[in-house]
């Protein structure tokens, strides 16, 4: 058992502090069944931290706050890797991420098209919800992550603050992926795309 404990850890130590993992991620080093006992040695240990069902982390610490908790994102794409699903960040949360909001929200909601279900970690609940097709097109592009973000703001809030915003926080390369995605966004967002990629 020794023997798939220390290339579970040792892995783990290459992923870094502050990554989530969960056992699918290890079944090239032993039965599912060893590599859960593993885990569950580890983190009785104290190697790793178990945040729920089937997720574990190896924490970063703080020399004062202590052990760390991981970020809503890292936890939904290692339940996304885990179940072979798309995620995209939506609501509160996409404008968090964008700059356009500073609260991040208790329940973080995620759009999905995998089943829809809650997992709570820490003081966070992740709520992923199954959503079209046409929204899961662009996950995983800043084009998907912006369209969520001014979905939640709402049209008759954005103003030029919220432009301003947009404009300094993207990249060349995001604003490109913005045109190159406009046929995904509805008709006003899509107008602020275009806004957002015109020279001063």
């Amino acid at each position: 058992m020794q023997g798939v404990d220390n290339k579970v850890i040792k892995r783990i130590r290459g992923f870094g502090s502050g990554s989530v993992f969960t056992p699918s991620m290890f079944l090239d080093l032993g039965s599912r069944a060893a590599i859960d006992k593993a885990l569950s040695r580890l983190s009785k240990k104290g190697s790793i931290r178990r945040l729920s069902r089937g997720l574990y982390d190896l924490p970063k610490s703080h020399p004062v706050l202590g052990k760390l908790s991981p970020s809503p994102e890292i936890i939904a794409k290692a339940i996304a890797g885990r179940d072979s699903i798309k995620i995209l960040p939506s609501g509160a949360y996409a404008a968090n991420l964008t700059g356009l909001s500073t609260q991040v929200p208790a329940q973080i909601i995620f759009l999905t098209d995998g089943a829809s279900r809650s997992v709570k970690v820490a003081n966070h609940t992740i709520k992923l919800q199954r959503t079209t097709p046409k929204n899961m097109a662009v996950a995983g592009r800043i084009s998907g992550l912006v369209i969520q973000a001014l979905k939640y703001i709402g049209k008759d809030h954005v103003d030029s603050a919220v432009l301003q915003i947009l404009k300094s926080k993207l990249s060349e390369k995001d604003k490109e992926q913005l045109l190159k995605d406009l046929s995904y966004a509805p008709s006003w967002i899509g107008a602020i795309f275009r806004k957002i990629n015109e020279k001063e």
